[in-house]
């Protein structure tokens, strides 16, 4: 009383009967609540103070007629400043809302539930979360006379959830991020095998060249001297004989360098898979290899290496016989050149058999070296070799890995370990893909 005798000084007569007025429904307003809620149960009372959740009570024209004590803490307010006051002079940011649930419920008679509320408590600054539930309160006559609010922080929740977001959207970017990265280290690594074989195409083509560009200028030299000798008149038969003797020798080794280097850009061309080298057909793969192999029989034994063939017979295919014949020869060659150095002998074997009705296999296996796993982990890249001191160009696997998987339609295994040998095996399907485009 002594608080609203304080809150009437000031004012006009007509403001203070208004303040009258509203103070006296606000004291029935919470007698009737009171009525309603503790019907002589001061038990009843105590738990609604008491409860862990933040209640209250309000009536039709949205005036707190109840507050218990979790809602104060977890929305730092009064109840000396907020109760019988309206909520848009308590918490102006929330009036509206608040009114339009009320005015549905007092409407509809029905409960309002799951709202989330968000604001500013009034001692803090940091925005606060709530979840609130709104159900009628009726009066023995079914009459709506007021609204419980049932109101749970969910500050920390939200949070927690917000949080969760912050790092979902890091991880996705980190992920996008890990992404591009090893997109651009594959292009990266793309980049650098083909800096590797422009290396190697220079290295391989640059020293023939060179030396028939060489071996041209000394014969142009010459030719130039002898032209003015015979000029002169003065040609001597040693002179004659010499730059003839010098013109044989230019021209044998001319020929063979540019032969060499002939032979280097047709490996190459070979590598880059040219479209028209083969054309697909039927034919026996067993009988097809026994053909190829037996050209190097000779070759092998020569340096030491037998040859074991284990063909199972009848495997037809629908494929390009002569890149099957390329890949074989490349398999062989490449064992019989790098799997026992140092010309020491071994074996090479040859295994050809079925992979079920729709496949073939085949494994060119040797009992040399071996790959130390550096070796095995760059043998398809092109122009990689460790024997180029030895005329090795580092294209034959190469080409073997192209041919399979691009135009026999294939799978390859390549199986190393140093000292134990090399297998590489080769699953086929008996009905090669057809030509591209």
């Amino acid at each position: 009383m002594a608080r609203a005798a304080r809150e009437q000084e000031g004012c006009d007569p007509n403001s203070r009967k208004q303040v009258e007025a509203d103070m006296v429904q606000a004291q029935k307003s919470t007698l009737a609540s009171e009525m309603l809620l503790f019907p002589e149960q001061p038990a009843l009372k105590s738990i609604y103070d008491t409860a862990p959740i933040g209640l209250a009570c309000l009536s039709p024209d949205c005036r707190y007629l109840q507050i218990n004590q979790r809602l104060t803490e977890i929305c730092g307010i009064s109840v000396e400043n907020h109760l019988g006051r309206f909520v848009r002079d308590c918490v102006p940011a929330l009036a509206n809302s608040v009114a339009q649930i009320v005015r549905s419920i007092m409407e509809t008679g029905e409960p309002v539930v799951g709202i989330e509320v968000s604001g500013q408590r009034a001692d803090r600054v940091e925005e606060r979360y709530w979840m609130t539930y709104w159900h009628p309160l009726r009066a023995p006559s079914g009459e709506i006379v007021a609204v419980n609010v049932v109101a749970e922080e969910i500050t920390e929740r939200k949070r927690a959830e917000q949080e969760l977001r912050e790092a979902r959207d890091a991880a996705e970017t980190a992920l996008r991020r890990l992404r591009e990265t090893q997109e651009s280290l594959v292009e990266a690594e793309k980049l650098a095998a083909l800096g590797r074989m422009v290396a190697g195409v220079a290295h391989e083509v640059n020293g023939p060249v060179g030396n028939s560009l060489t071996i041209a200028s000394t014969l142009q030299r010459k030719s130039e001297a002898f032209s003015s000798e015979v000029s002169s008149g003065k040609v001597r038969r040693s002179s004659l004989s010499e730059f003839l003797d010098l013109t044989s020798d230019a021209s044998a080794q001319l020929v063979a360098n540019l032969s060499r280097a002939a032979e280097r850009i047709q490996s190459f061309k070979q590598a880059a898979l040219d479209q028209g080298q083969s054309s697909l057909s039927r034919f026996n793969a067993a009988e097809l290899s026994e053909q190829l192999l037996s050209n190097l029989d000779r070759e092998l034994r020569r340096q030491g290496i037998s040859l074991d063939l284990r063909l199972e017979p009848d495997l037809e295919m629908d494929s390009y016989p002569g890149l099957f014949g390329q890949v074989l020869n490349h398999l062989v060659m490449n064992a019989m050149t790098h799997a026992y150095p140092g010309n020491r002998g071994g074996q090479v074997r040859v295994d050809l058999r079925s992979a079920g009705h729709d496949h073939v296999e085949l494994v060119v296996s040797d009992d040399g070296c071996g790959m130390a796993p550096e070796v095995k982990l760059q043998a398809f890249d092109p122009f990689f070799t460790t024997r180029r001191h030895h005329g090795a160009t580092g294209l034959g696997l190469l080409v073997v890995y192209s041919v399979v998987t691009e135009r026999l339609g294939g799978r390859i295994r390549l199986d190393s370990e140093p000292g134990a040998g090399t297998s590489v095996r080769l699953t086929l399907p008996r009905c090669a893909p057809g030509p591209v485009g």
